[in-house]
């Protein structure tokens, strides 16, 4: 139980009942690395959604989080992290913090996370919100598409918005044997995910996963 802006966020039983059923739900959907399912069933989506309804916050849906962003559905939360293949102490960039949701997940899977929101009020709230939870990832206030290039490379590379092309820029920020995860392809559409392997000889290798909906990756700050 924590306070927050003078609320009492509780993780009821059954909260904690709704999240079982939601990983039973993910797990039929595909997703079988038992890290991502551990980490859906322990942390309290509820917790990141401007709504009291916890059907709401566990069915399998994306949610509005102000700004014009989302919190991404359970279900594509769990297949990035799923295709990013965490090993315990990997360095992560995430593009789009959002809320920070997708960002815990991936510290309670092992890594170190360091995470790029472009929308200020949004990046406060998860710098304010995200200890209170007990979880402090390395967050950055700019452009996405730039990546941080004084902290490359990194091991694992996940973007949360929809992106016309893959990034040199965050391309150039992979490390060997390194994986880049981003939805590409027209923002008032759908996009296809993809993966990217840099092998030791610095050779990218493309591979597509279907077909997703996110919102559109920007480069002005606001």
């Amino acid at each position: 139980m924590i306070r927050y802006k003078g609320l009492l966020l509780e993780d009821s039983y059954r909260a904690q009942g709704l999240r079982k059923k939601l990983v039973q739900d993910i797990s039929q959907k595909g997703i079988s690395d038992k890290r991502v399912l551990d980490a859906i069933a322990k942390i309290p989506r509820h917790y990141f959604l401007d709504s009291s309804f916890l059907e709401f916050a566990y069915s399998d849906k994306p949610f509005p989080i102000g700004e014009g962003q989302t919190i991404s559905q359970p279900y594509t939360v769990a297949f990035q992290s799923q295709l990013l293949q965490i090993k315990a102490g990997h360095k992560v960039l995430e593009i789009g913090t959002g809320s920070g949701y997708q960002a815990i997940v991936l510290m309670e899977m092992g890594a170190k996370v360091y995470s790029i929101e472009r929308v200020k009020i949004l990046y406060e709230k998860a710098k304010e919100f995200l200890p209170l939870l007990g979880y402090k990832p390395k967050l950055y206030y700019g452009d996405g598409y730039k990546g941080l290039p004084r902290l490359a490379p990194f091991d694992r590379i996940i973007v949360t918005a929809a992106a016309p092309e893959v990034p040199h820029d965050l391309l150039a920020q992979l490390a060997t044997d390194g994986i880049l995860i981003i939805p590409v392809g027209d923002s008032n559409g759908v996009q296809v995910m993809k993966s990217i392997h840099k092998d030791s000889n610095g050779v990218f290798t493309e591979k597509e996963h279907g077909q997703f909906r996110f919102v559109p990756m920007l480069e002005d700050k606001k």
